[in-house]
């Protein structure tokens, strides 16, 4: 199965040595058969159609989905276009949050602050401790998205839009030692320090972003009902 990953930010310039995004998904996802390949819309470049692959990955992003970028309105279409051919989606922090604004959601800077670090989220029942940096949150949820995944700081935390479209707001393909370069390099003056404290504090804590990835890889192995054709 191929799957697409439209890259939509980049890692700060000192952090790079683990590649761009879609680098960090590959590694996250190895061992469930997938055949992946990136473009980076952030500049730019776009395929030629939602049929270049066979399920899509929206990844995060330093710009807010309501930032007047040239690529964001070509983004949109391309998830409206996936979803009515019936090619999976992920989306995963900007991608989770795109998608909302593009299926008729909205989508703010969030006016209760920031969330950084290992957090816990309710998702299946369960407790679910995964690494978020974000502020931007969904506000209103698109009105055929399910919520999935809650915490006490972010109501919309994961959304589900039938068996389409599956959205997470935190990182599953964040692990420790990128959380501690983000407070390095782009935490420091912008995200509180005690925000950014009790995030370094919990670095050596279990997260579960393995079993996430193991969710993300059945959601595009599922079987659908067959994709529209003509």
């Amino acid at each position: 199965m191929k799957i697409g990953i439209l890259i939509t930010g980049h890692p700060p310039e000192n952090m790079m040595e683990g590649g761009s995004y879609d680098r960090y998904f590959e590694r996250l996802l190895e061992g469930h058969g997938f055949d992946m390949q990136g473009w980076a819309v952030v500049d730019g470049i776009f395929p030629e159609s939602v049929t270049e692959a066979d399920g899509w990955l929206i990844t995060g992003s330093k710009h807010g989905a309501y930032e007047p970028h040239d690529w964001i309105p070509p983004l949109e279409d391309f998830i409206r276009e996936a979803y009515a051919a019936g090619r999976p989606m992920i989306g995963v922090c900007f991608g989770h949050q795109i998608i909302a604004q593009a299926m008729g959601g909205r989508v703010e800077k969030f006016d209760k602050g920031w969330s950084v670090g290992l957090t816990e989220y309710q998702m299946d029942g369960r407790t679910y401790a995964i690494n978020a940096w974000h502020q931007d949150q969904v506000v209103e949820r698109p009105e055929n998205a399910e919520v999935i995944a809650r915490s006490d700081f972010c109501e919309n935390a994961g959304l589900l839009y039938g068996d389409r479209i599956w959205t997470i707001q935190p990182h599953p393909e964040y692990d420790a030692s990128f959380i501690k370069g983000l407070i390095e390099t782009r935490g420091r003056g912008v995200v509180p320090e005690d925000l950014l404290a009790r995030a370094m504090s919990k670095l050596d804590q279990p997260s579960d972003r393995m079993d996430v990835a193991n969710k993300m890889a059945a959601f595009f192995k599922k079987e659908r009902a067959a994709w529209p054709t003509g």
